[in-house]
């Protein structure tokens, strides 16, 4: 499965092989791209950044589905799972 992931920021920290199968772009491409802004529809953005400060807070999503541009300029359906992660002190 695609697995990445974005800081605070939003800005990708993690990207791995099947995601750079899925879209093109290779790790290094993406990291520290601002995944929203570049990678999203427009109409998307709104609700994707929701989802990402849900997950800030403790809340995870499941099966949220949305668009993303490819490298070669494809918009594909990508379905997200968002998990919080913590920190050794417990904190997201």
């Amino acid at each position: 499965a695609p697995i990445f992931g974005i800081d605070h920021d939003g800005m990708v920290n993690q990207w791995n092989i099947n995601a750079v199968e899925i879209t093109g772009f290779s790790k290094e491409e993406m990291l520290g791209q601002d995944l929203v802004k570049v990678h999203i529809t427009e109409d998307f953005r709104v609700s994707f950044k929701t989802v990402v400060d849900n997950a800030r807070h403790g809340q995870a999503t499941a099966n949220f589905e949305f668009p993303f541009f490819t490298k070669d300029k494809r918009c594909i359906d990508v379905l997200l799972n968002v998990t919080p992660r913590e920190n050794v002190k417990g904190e997201v």
